[in-house]
């Protein structure tokens, strides 16, 4: 990037992560950054140079490089800008910016022009892929606005920050669908103080995260746990909770890897009555069961098999009215 500039005659230079100042965790292929310290950065701007920096990389205090694992390249880039007291972060992608719906899925999907933190990292989270909620949680942490646009074309792209010009909107935001999931069930599991904490112990230990959990009503002292993960994820975590259902004395332990969550999503959600039931009617209507449910102050996701969620995307954007902008 940096010699193509200087092609075209402007003074550029490149640097690495830790020429940057990037300082990252011990922790390779998923380190994250811990502070940003871009003297060498602003030197060279203050020279009147364009400076590309390399993302997703860093340095730890043992001057090893590390890298930030997925989204790692909008994370470097939003770090850099709030540590060089940007006015904005214009990250430049495939897409024309934050869509109601994954486009492939939904080619009805609308440009929003606009969306608040807490609305992107929910997105993010639930299987948006535009932005990495490491990046969007820095933005809102030093309330550094982020700007995602096309590489391609001069839209306006959308916006994310931390309070969007009111307008007449829907109380739904957006759809996002993840199929990178796997369902845990434990049977016969005693219901008594600490038995969770023995369950979902192990998992920690070994960096496995937990999403949506229920569980059953206790009925004669037992009841079932349910809980997903991610699918690259259930083979461990079926060994581990293997393991502790025999020292729980639980029933029996269950695997499904063929769900999928869909969510939606939207602050406008908050204290408004019939989202929820509209999601549910709307999935009932299209026959799709719902397994789970999980909801948030400004989302609701429901576990469906993985041969559904492409239709439940559909419906639901359409039952919100989302095509409509």
């Amino acid at each position: 990037m940096a010699m193509a500039l200087q092609a075209r005659g402007v003074p550029a230079l490149s640097l690495s992560g830790a020429q940057a100042g990037i300082r990252t965790s011990h922790s390779h292929t998923r380190a994250r950054i811990l502070d940003v310290v871009p003297a060498r950065v602003i030197q060279e701007l203050d020279k009147g140079m364009t400076v590309v920096v390399a993302g997703f990389q860093g340095v730890n205090e043992a001057l090893d490089i590390t890298t930030l694992g997925r989204g790692g390249s909008d994370t470097t880039a939003v770090a850099l800008a709030a540590a060089l007291e940007a006015d904005e972060c214009e990250i430049n992608t495939d897409v024309p910016g934050i869509l109601s719906a994954d486009p492939r899925l939904v080619p009805e999907a609308k440009l929003l022009l606009t969306i608040s933190y807490d609305e992107m990292l929910e997105l993010s989270a639930l299987g948006a892929r535009v932005m990495h909620p490491r990046a969007v949680e820095i933005g809102e942490l030093y309330d550094l606005p982020i700007r995602v646009r096309s590489t391609f074309d001069l839209g306006p792209g959308t916006l994310i920050t931390r309070n969007p010009e009111m307008e007449d909107r829907n109380r739904v935001r957006g759809i996002a669908a993840e199929e990178d999931v796997a369902k845990l069930t434990l049977v016969g599991v005693p219901d008594k103080p600490g038995i969770a904490a023995r369950i979902f112990t192990p998992l920690a230990e070994k960096g496995i995260s937990v999403d949506v959990i229920i569980q059953n009503v206790s009925r004669q002292g037992v009841t079932d746990l349910s809980f997903t993960v991610l699918s690259g994820d259930l083979a461990q975590s079926e060994k581990l909770v293997r393991r502790t259902s025999k020292e729980i004395d639980a029933e029996d332990v269950l695997t499904d890897p063929r769900v999928a969550k869909v969510s939606i999503v939207g602050t406008g959600m908050l204290g408004q009555p019939g989202i929820a039931a509209q999601m549910f009617k709307t999935l009932a209507e299209a026959g799709i069961n719902i397994d789970m449910i999980s909801t948030s102050e400004i989302r609701i996701t429901c576990i469906v098999a993985r041969d559904r969620v492409k239709d439940a995307v559909r419906a639901l954007h359409k039952a919100y009215r989302l095509d409509e902008g």
